[in-house]
């Protein structure tokens, strides 16, 4: 039986901003030192260029969310940033309400220009604290320190955002599960929206993958765990992603789409972006692209308009594995309907691997969709392999 399928409503929108003042030893994103000031107008120009080209095939959709990512978005002149706000409200429709997030760091230069960028329309300030300990910070090589950490959360409520999340690291170097929680109550005790509390990991390609600090054991991280979800819930947060902890409503828009297998638009050196299209010879074709990721040839690109470095078909026996990586972050679980219309896929494709992981323990299966236990989301990785393997 063919699914229905509805094309996703209101894409959100990234932009990505590829300088930061030093590269983190922990970083595996597509993050460059800046060395100096980052030609920042020029590369504005780029962006607006590049989102003019996509803008031309959305046929005036709306876009719920832009979220402003990095690097550090938060090395950008607040004029600089004005212009480019500006010129997205002229080239795409942005719905009523729409979030507009901005990644911001701690240090005292870029918290002075947070009252500027709630001028010029940015509404949710994400603030990348990952410590309030001077000691994890250093070992982290952050180039704050806990006390501007406070600063920053404090300057981000005096500019006038109602609307702030706290980036947090666990399982740091010497952490313990009370240092863990201390860390904690130190962002809750400034009520944002939203945390998000995240272990550290050794990815490959950074400086601690290749020379990998001293980090707690598996039962002190688990412990950690325990502690830190014990405190976060006392507080009234929940734990609606793997690692995104909010009250209700305090949840991001712009995350909650991408793990809906939502559509979106990414612009920007390295940016990625998702776009599902009605195909007369399919239900459904689901169209992947990537921009050009070293900065100095995105900005050359402007010359010629080829920022994208790759496009791709999405074929339908990957969806289940793609939709399913995102689907089991959400502690709710998703539906088999929105299965059915994200995928373009029944949902029979998924019964024999769901039936293996639900005895297993791993997953819930209801009439309506499935959601993954405590256990599965503890082992995410081990669930979603049994996808790899159908």
């Amino acid at each position: 039986m063919t699914p229905s399928v509805d094309l996703p409503p209101a894409p959100g929108l990234y932009i990505h901003i590829p300088w930061c003042l030093r590269k983190c030893p922990y970083c595996d994103f597509n993050s460059h030192a800046a060395g100096g000031t980052p030609p920042f107008d020029a590369y504005v120009d780029a962006v607006l260029l590049d989102l003019t080209a996509e803008a031309k095939l959305l046929a005036g959709v709306e876009v719920a969310s832009l979220f402003i990512g990095g690097g550090t978005p938060s090395l950008m002149p607040a004029e600089e940033l004005a212009r480019l706000l500006e010129g997205v409200a002229r080239r795409l429709v942005l719905a009523e309400g729409v979030e507009i997030t901005l990644e911001a760091n701690p240090g005292a230069a870029e918290a002075s220009r947070f009252a500027a960028y709630r001028a010029a329309g940015v509404n949710r300030l994400s603030i990348g604290v990952q410590s309030f300990d001077d000691a994890s910070l250093r070992a982290l090589e952050r180039v704050h320190d806990g006390l501007e950490a406070e600063r920053a959360v404090r300057a981000a409520r005096a500019a006038g955002f109602e609307r702030i999340n706290i980036d947090l690291m666990h399982g740091l170097p010497g952490q313990t599960p009370e240092g863990a929680v201390t860390d904690l109550e130190r962002a809750i005790a400034y009520e944002p929206q939203q945390i998000s509390w995240y272990q550290l990991t050794l990815e490959p390609n950074t400086r601690f993958h290749a020379r990998p600090p001293s980090l707690p054991d598996e039962e002190s991280l688990w412990a950690i765990q325990e502690a830190g979800a014990e405190a976060l819930e006392r507080a009234g947060f929940r734990p609606y992603e793997i690692s995104a902890w909010a009250p209700p409503g305090g949840e991001c828009r712009h995350n909650l789409n991408y793990w809906r297998f939502g559509d979106y638009i990414g612009i920007g050196a390295g940016a990625h972006g998702k776009r599902s299209i009605r195909d007369p010879a399919a239900p459904l074709a689901i169209e992947r692209y990537s921009k050009r990721r070293n900065p100095r040839d995105y900005l050359a690109a402007a010359a010629d308009g080829a920022f994208r470095s790759r496009t791709w078909r999405v074929a339908p026996e990957e969806r289940v594995l793609e939709f399913m990586m995102n689907a089991m972050r959400l502690r709710a679980g998703v539906t088999f309907g929105l299965f059915e219309r994200r995928t373009g896929l029944p949902r029979q494709t998924l019964a024999p691997v769901l039936s293996r992981l639900e005895a297993r323990g791993m997953v819930v299966v209801e009439a309506a969709g499935v959601r993954p236990t405590a256990l599965g989301r503890r082992f995410l990785n081990e669930l979603l392999e049994a996808f790899v393997t159908e």
